[in-house]
């Protein structure tokens, strides 16, 4: 098992920043992607950022110059930079790892922007 703790969300202002946290334990050996979705109240929920074990990253249209994720291998942290917020940002980000087919997810964070 793999247990993932986010932290960092709460609310900004348009046009404001947010850093989001999200530290994984357990069974961490072997996790080939970390990132981050996020779903607003009655949307699916979609992929926002992804960091791959092989340094590659992704990003979604919507976050593309605004967003940037990193990691910190020592610390099993990955990390959601987020400027340039929109009211349209507001959602619960989740961060989750991949391990081969098993998926992992974390409780979720609350992003909100005012306008």
């Amino acid at each position: 098992q793999v247990q993932l703790v986010e932290s960092g969300g709460g609310l900004v202002q348009a046009g404001g920043s947010l850093r989001l946290s999200c530290a994984a334990s357990g069974s961490i050996a072997s996790i080939n992607v970390m990132g981050w979705y996020r779903q607003a109240p009655g949307k699916q929920r979609e992929l926002v950022a992804d960091s791959t074990s092989g340094f590659s990253t992704y990003y979604a249209d919507f976050v593309k110059g605004r967003f940037t994720i990193s990691k910190d291998n020592a610390k099993n942290t990955v990390y959601l930079q987020m400027n340039s917020l929109k009211p349209e940002d507001t959602a619960v980000y989740y961060c989750h790892a991949a391990r081969g087919p098993s998926r992992y997810w974390g409780q979720g964070t609350q992003v909100t922007v005012s306008s």
